[in-house]
């Protein structure tokens, strides 16, 4: 294999990679290129070698006028340069962010002969920084309360009940309908509260049956039950010295409420299949979206463990009660949604905003936060319109509420 045949296969490999290679003479002069750095830089080889490569308008380039010497950029002085982060102008006249390797190249005799240089295309890596940064900010601002968004009236005083009911270690039941944050708000009066540093344990009572249930709140003993074939420490014990959230307590079967209003007054658990008595120091905390006073009426819940739950009651209000609070939340969510998503959408329209601030939320924060990752499928363009948005909010039907109630709002820009 000779020189020339070398020659052809260093120049395979070189337009192989990703990263775009320059090579310049001492004096700055562009003499070769590999493909990956045409189209990072929009130029072809015959628009750019024997031009300087002060043509690429690179923002560390850095001249030194010195008359001695012909090494007029600094990275000659230096040796090399390592992982900087800087950008150039495409010949376009777009910007790149690139991340920048050069090293000065010498002769056997030591002498310089020239540089290589490496870049690499960060321009998305510097986006989604940026989009962190702003995340970032956002969930430091004013209008979070331990990761709940609000500046209403309703929510702030929702916020101020939280952080009284997390200084006591009295019980306390949230109520609110679906999809309006029930666990968001059980988990700031955890980390709002004095067991912040202890366990906080969910449970979803409406997910399992009576049986499978007292077993995972109360824990069991070996052959318990079939199955059973090891003993088992419940949830109320996994929590010993910090919260346990019980969701859906309205769907809680009698037999369990017994059970559980002894652990109330006593604060002793009994794993199933035994009578053996284990003491548990743990607050309880629950939450539901059905009427239990209705319930009670019913013969469905019982008004002893009613009282022992409602010590310290919480309501969380529907979206349809805080509409103030829906371009704060619009701008969470796509802010969220943009750091997962590889589109560049940039913002949402005053046309799309306004249909968020008609519509009457049956789903609440729930369904806003679908309705953006729905738009965020189906926009095609830089804004999310009126047309990106979910057919159940657009429609005739679901426009039902009065303009005059609809509160004048600011124009949102989000931008991530």
């Amino acid at each position: 294999m000779d020189n020339h045949d070398l020659d052809l296969y260093w120049k395979t490999v070189v337009d192989t990679i990703q990263e775009g290679v320059m090579i310049v003479n001492p004096e700055g002069v562009i003499i070769s290129i590999n493909q990956a750095f045409e189209e990072i830089t929009g130029y072809r080889q015959d628009e750019i070698l024997g031009r300087p490569c002060s043509t690429l308008n690179c923002s560390s380039c850095e001249l030194v006028r010195n008359e001695v010497s012909c090494h007029w950029c600094v990275m000659f002085k230096r040796g090399q340069l390592k992982k900087q982060k800087c950008s150039l102008i495409r010949k376009d006249g777009q910007a790149v962010n690139i991340l920048k390797n050069a090293s000065v190249l010498k002769d056997r005799k030591g002498e310089v002969i020239g540089a290589v240089e490496t870049i690499t295309d960060i321009t998305d890596l510097i986006e989604k920084e940026a989009q962190i940064e702003i995340y970032k900010k956002e969930l430091d601002s004013e209008d979070r309360f331990h990761g709940i968004i609000g500046i209403s009236a309703s929510m702030q005083h929702m916020f101020e009940l939280i952080e009284n009911a997390a200084q006591s270690d009295a019980p306390v039941i949230i109520y609110g309908e679906s999809g309006t944050g029930k666990e968001l708000a059980a988990r700031a009066i955890h980390k709002a509260g004095v067991r912040k540093k202890g366990p906080y344990i969910k449970v979803n009572c409406a997910s399992l049956n009576e049986s499978l249930l007292e077993s995972e709140l109360f824990g069991h003993v070996k052959g318990a039950f079939t199955g059973a074939h090891r003993s088992r420490e419940g949830r109320f014990e996994a929590s010993a010295g910090g919260d346990i959230f019980l969701d859906e307590i309205g769907d809680l079967p009698l037999s369990t409420q017994v059970k559980l209003l002894r652990v109330l007054e006593e604060k002793v658990v009994e794993r199933v299949g035994d009578q053996q008595p284990i003491k548990v120091d743990v607050r309880i905390i629950s939450a539901t979206n059905r009427d239990l006073a209705d319930l009670i009426r019913k013969g469905k819940f019982r008004e002893d463990f009613f009282y022992r739950i409602n010590v310290i009651p919480i309501k969380i209000p529907p979206l349809r009660e805080r509409l103030e609070d829906i371009p704060l939340l619009a701008q969470s969510f796509f802010n969220r949604i943009s750091l997962k998503s590889s589109k560049k959408i940039q913002g949402i329209s005053n046309q799309a905003l306004d249909l968020l601030m008609k519509y009457h939320w049956p789903g609440n924060v729930r369904e806003l936060k679908s309705a953006f990752e729905f738009a965020f499928v189906s926009c095609k363009s830089s804004m999310i319109s009126p047309e990106h948005l979910p057919g159940t909010i657009v429609s005739p039907g679901a426009l039902s509420m009065p303009r005059e109630e609809i509160p004048d709002i600011a124009d949102i820009k989000n931008s991530a």
